[in-house]
C-alpha cells in the first residue's frame, strides 16, 4: 500500500503535516516517529531470536529423547 505513494503523494502528505501541526512541532514528530521505529524494530529482532533460540532447544531436546529411547530399546 505505502509502495504506491510516489514521490506527489509523499510531498502532499508532508505539506498537510505542515498545515496542521506547523514548522516547529514537525521535528519533534520527527524524532518520536524515529524512535518508534526503532523500539518496533528492536523488539521484532528479539522477538525473532528468540524463537530461534526456542527453535534450537526443541530441536536438541528431540535429539536427546531420541538418543534416550534408542538406549532403552538396547
Amino acid at each position: 500500500m505505502l509502495t504506491n505513494i510516489g514521490i506527489p503523494g509523499l510531498i502532499l502528505v508532508l505539506v498537510i503535516a505542515l498545515i496542521i501541526f506547523g514548522p516547529s512541532k514537525l521535528p519533534e514528530i520527527g524524532r518520536a516517529f524515529g524512535k518508534t521505529l526503532t523500539e518496533f524494530k528492536s523488539a521484532t529482532n528479539d522477538l525473532i531470536s528468540g524463537h530461534h533460540h526456542e527453535k534450537k532447544e526443541d530441536e536438541s531436546n528431540v535429539t536427546s529423547l531420541k538418543k534416550e529411547q534408542d538406549r532403552s530399546a538396547e
